[in-house]
Formats: structure tokens, sequence, C-alpha cells
């Protein structure tokens, strides 16, 4: 019986290789017809089956995977979500074939990788410039997933979440880019392309330095790249804001001011979160009856309100001393002034107008 049952376990085995190789076959077929939704779909009934297959199976399969995703996200086809699976299915062709030792596919994964990443970069930007901001944020964040080094992306996604008002995005996006101290601040070196005319960028002088020694380039230009530290720091209290954590959006507004103490949407969006806290007690108080109780807590939530308007009144006035022809500032002081009956403030800022 055991002989028997071993027997039976060899045929098994070797009916499931058969039919894992044809499946591949048959998908690699598909694949190369140009369907490649159906090439993934007969991948995902075979999957199961690679788990006991020799390492240099596994390395076609997941390597012919990496292809048909990598396809559909150049395609647009739920973009970020394929460029993700390729990029794991590729980094499972180097595990597979590092294992083995034998090396069939892996400079050729590790192009399909370069390639898939420079196209979803474009990607993104091509989403951004449609006002497709949520779609550029998803690529842009799974592109540095990708490659971590690769801060740009991370801020490109940030932006875009802002833009899109994913607001709990934003804040994840630029708190991780804080944990990372990003400033952006660097040099980028330019030269001419001599056949397209465009201008190119180098990641090093000697890079650059190279290309124009073999003609391939001209007209060299180095560029300083200012810190974006105080962009990343504002439009995270930006998202704070919009999301009411007033607390957390304070903070980091006082923080942007650290950096910059001239720094005027800092001080206009601290005295409207101030202004935001009074509209807030403004509607508590309106659900408040005529008891006695409820008279005092009128009373008290009226005090804390005109202390809240009274808070404002600094930032306003700092604004105003750096931009004195802000009307917007002006309009939204003159109104500070009016609720807390401040006529002769009211009269003078009138006066200058």
């Amino acid at each position: 019986m055991k002989i028997k049952f071993m027997f039976l376990s060899i045929l098994l085995i070797n009916v499931g290789v058969f039919a894992q190789k044809a499946q591949i076959k048959e998908a690699q077929t598909l694949f190369e017809k140009g369907s490649s939704a159906e090439a993934l779909a007969v991948l995902k009934k075979t999957e199961y089956l690679i788990l006991n297959a020799p390492d240099e199976d596994k390395s076609d399969f997941y390597f012919l995977k990496g292809n048909v995703l990598k396809d559909l996200a150049g395609k647009n086809v739920d973009a970020a979500n394929n460029f993700t699976l390729a990029s794991e299915s590729y980094q499972d062709v180097f595990l597979y074939e590092n294992e083995s030792g034998k090396f069939k596919y892996t400079v050729k994964a590790s192009m399909a990788l370069k390639d898939l990443k420079s196209k979803l970069v474009n990607g993104a930007m091509d989403d951004f410039k449609a006002g497709r901001f949520k779609e550029s944020a998803d690529k842009s964040y799974n592109v540095y997933l990708f490659d971590k080094k690769d801060t740009l992306n991370l801020l490109n996604a940030a932006s875009s979440s802002i833009n899109a008002r994913d607001y709990a995005s934003a804040v994840k996006y630029y708190e991780e880019l804080k944990k990372k101290n990003y400033s952006g601040k660097g040099v980028i070196y330019y030269a001419t392309n001599k056949k397209t005319k465009e201008e190119d960028a180098f990641i090093s002088p000697k890079a650059r330095e190279s290309a124009i020694q073999e003609g391939l380039y001209e007209k060299p230009r180095t560029e300083s790249v200012p810190s974006k530290k105080i962009d990343v720091n504002n439009n995270l209290a930006y998202a704070y804001l919009e999301r009411k954590e007033f607390a957390k959006a304070e903070a980091t507004y006082n923080y942007v001011l650290e950096l910059n103490p001239n720094y005027i949407d800092a001080y206009i969006n601290l005295a409207y979160l101030k202004l935001q806290l009074k509209k807030e007690l403004a509607d508590q108080i309106s659900t408040l009856g005529t008891t006695p109780k409820e008279m005092q807590e009128y009373d008290k939530l009226s005090a804390k309100k005109d202390e809240l308007s009274r808070s404002a009144i600094p930032y306003l006035k700092k604004a105003l001393t750096i931009e004195p022809k802000n009307e917007d500032v002006t309009k939204t002081l003159l109104g500070v002034y009016r609720s807390l009956d401040m006529t002769p403030e009211y009269n003078a800022l009138k006066a200058s107008m």
C-alpha cells in the first residue's frame, strides 16, 4: 500500500507540474497577443501550483507575471496597484534566481523595473496635469515605496493629495517627509543634448562632464534648488487645519514661523484657525437654552469666544505689516474689531484703507 501511495503522489506531482507549465505557456501566448488581462487570469489560477515548483520554473512564472502586470500598468489599468504587484513579481525573480544560481531573467527584470518606474512617474505627471490628483498621488506613492531613496516621489504624492483634498493621505506623506528630515535642497547639473536640443539632468558633475567629453552634450548649467522645508510644513499644517486637528495645525504653523518669521501665510492661517475655533463655540452657544445653568454656560462660552477673537488680532496685524495692502486681511481684521466693539481700532484701520 505504501508503495502504491508513493507512486500515486509522484504521479500527482508530475501531473501538477505538467499542468502548470501548460498554463504558463498559455499565459505567455495570450500576453504576446496583447491579451494581458486574460494572461493574468490564467496565471492567477496557476499560482498555487508554483509553490512546489523548482526555482527555475518559479523564475519563469514570476518574470512573465511581472511583464503582464507591467503591461497593464503601462496601459493605465489600475496602474498604481499593478505597478506594485509587478515590482513584487520582479523581486521574486531576483530571489529565486539567486537561490538557484541561474540568472536567466535578473538583468531583464532589472531593466523592466527601471522602465516601469519611469512610465509610472510620467503617468503620475500626466494625471496631475489632467486634474486626476488622487490617481497621481497613488502612482507617486507606489513609486516611492519601490525606491524610498527617491523622496521626490513622496513629495509629489503629498502635493497631489492636497490637490485631491485627500488630507488624511497628505498628512501621512508630509509626516513621513518630516521624519526623513526632507528639505529638497540641492544642486541640479544640466547640459543640453546635442541631438534633441533639450536639457537633461545628471546625477553628478562628473557624469555630466563624461557626457560632454563624449560629444553628446553641450552648454552645461548648474542650478541650486532651495530648501522645501517651509513648504512641507506649511502644507502639513494646512492639511491638519482642514481635518480640524487644530492643536497640531497651530504647532506646525508656529514651526513654520521659526523657519521664516515673515511667512505671511502662516500668520493668516493662524488667525483663521482661531476664528474657526470661535465659530465652533458660536455653534455650541446657539444650542443652549435659557435655564440658569445654560445661561452660566452661555456667559462662559461667550467670554471664551471673545478671547479667541482677540487672539487672532496679533496674527492679522503682523500679516499687515508684511503686506499692508492685503485687502482680505484688512477686511478680516475689521470684522474682528467690529465683533469686539473695538470702535477706535476699527475707525483707525478703516481710515487707513
